[in-house]
């Protein structure tokens, strides 16, 4: 049977349980391995179960329950809501100055979690009000919540980036250095909107009366907010940049700084704990039918022979390395729009990572391309989860059309921060050169 055949089948075959309704990673492990069978006999089982093994012995693969507990903690230990009181202290007299600081937050907030709902949710409940109250544009604050929560799968630690490098065998710790430059630049860019429009606009995100604005004791006072996500932030960072601890190792020492964040705000009870260790039990058992599917599928897909097919389409493609870059991350922006970024993650890897090599693009720069996409898949209609988990948490008044339109700027500006990246690579790769050689 030709290749062009087998490719086609197989892909329908996914197509066609995806649309009935089987959850997407039974159906890329399912239909994976009946194609090994047939192409394969019982060898390809066990190539599946050889890789599996493997990647169960990888202490990076520890690291994921270890940050998905941090951040579980960190959700409920009060850290997010002294931080808005600061941020609302010293940002609120400017125009926008509340939008901004709560995009600083979900900055914070990513660099201690690894994940994307938490300052999504928490923000949603904390500063969306609050910015409503204040006369605040909806679908500006809305997005800015949108756009800053995304940020929790780039901005190291992130959950995301480990399942990455694991797929990819690439180091962890050079993707975590290559995240923090990128995070900083959409900050910045996803401010200076914020500040601009607002400048223009000033009915858009009105300043705090004078009457209300603190003084600078009362700006002092409110610093002592960020002391324990500083902590949290350094000594996770700190430990894996400073050549101190491995990221899994790391992820150990978050966990103790989430626990102390929470103790010291009052939040440490048993059935908190209790409650976060099942949640992380939960999402731990969800990544390993993840890479089982993950390795079911690279190995299919390479037995099939039909990389060497998607190799040619793409060389057929014009504008050479860059023209396939771009159709690369136009694929990602289709696909975010309608499944998963561990979905994406799953169908897209295991046919671009030979592309990206046989180009010569460095898989670390790309890796953060492919995050970026994620993020934005994250924001965009119909199935973006930042969008469902601001409409759980939003005032009746702001509808799903509301939500879903708020978007625009916010995935334009990220769009811009990524052409950004593309055109000067050392925004990312500066950072992994540096702490880990060239």
């Amino acid at each position: 049977m030709s290749v062009e055949l087998l490719t086609l089948l197989f892909f329908g075959g996914l197509l066609t349980f995806v649309m009935i309704g089987t959850p997407l990673v039974f159906v890329l492990g399912g239909v994976s391995v009946i194609f090994l069978f047939f192409e394969m006999g019982p060898l390809g089982f066990f190539l599946v179960a050889t890789k599996m093994w493997d990647t169960m012995q990888s202490s990076t693969l520890m690291a994921i329950p270890l940050f998905v507990y941090m951040a579980i903690l960190l959700e409920k230990s009060g850290v997010a809501n002294d931080l808005y009181k600061m941020m609302h202290i010293w940002w609120g007299g400017l125009r926008g100055g509340l939008a901004i600081g709560t995009v600083a937050i979900c900055a914070i907030f990513a660099a201690m979690s690894g994940i994307s709902g938490a300052a999504v949710v928490t923000m949603g409940t904390i500063a969306l009000p609050r910015m409503l109250e204040r006369g605040y544009d909806k679908r500006l604050a809305v997005g800015a919540i949108n756009a800053g929560g995304g940020w929790g799968i780039l901005i190291p630690p992130s959950i995301l980036m480990v399942l990455y490098s694991l797929l990819s065998e690439v180091s962890v710790g050079r993707l975590f250095a290559a995240g923090v430059g990128p995070g900083l630049t959409l900050f910045a860019l996803v401010s200076l909107y914020i500040g601009i429009r607002c400048w223009i606009q000033p009915e858009l995100g009105p300043a705090l009366p004078k009457e209300e604005r603190a003084g600078w004791g009362a700006k002092f006072a409110s610093l002592r907010a960020v002391i324990l996500p500083i902590f949290i932030v350094a000594i996770v960072l700190g430990a894996i940049f400073g050549g101190y601890a491995t990221p899994t190792e790391a992820a150990a020492v978050g966990v103790f700084g989430a626990l102390v964040a929470t103790l010291v705000n009052g939040q440490l009870n048993w059935s908190g704990l209790h409650s976060a260790a099942i949640d992380t039990l939960k999402l731990t058992a969800l990544v390993m039918w993840i890479l089982f599917a993950a390795h079911a599928f690279s190995t299919a897909y390479t037995a099939l022979g039909a990389q060497s097919l998607i190799e040619n389409l793409m060389s057929l493609i014009p504008g050479g390395k860059w023209g396939a870059l771009a159709f690369m991350m136009l694929i990602l922006f289709l696909l975010g729009m309608v499944l998963d970024p561990v979905g994406i993650m799953l169908i897209t890897l295991p046919v671009f990572l030979p592309i990206v090599n046989s180009y010569g693009f460095d898989p670390i720069w790309f890796g953060i391309l492919f995050v970026i996409m994620m993020e934005v898949g994250y924001m965009t209609p119909p199935f973006g989860f930042n969008l469902f988990y601001l409409k759980g948490v939003a005032p009746p008044e702001i509808s799903m059309g509301d939500i879903y339109r708020s978007v625009i700027p916010y995935v334009l500006v990220t769009l811009v921060g990524l052409f950004l990246i593309v055109l000067f690579p050392q925004i990312a790769l500066f950072l992994p050169n540096y702490f880990y050689g060239g």
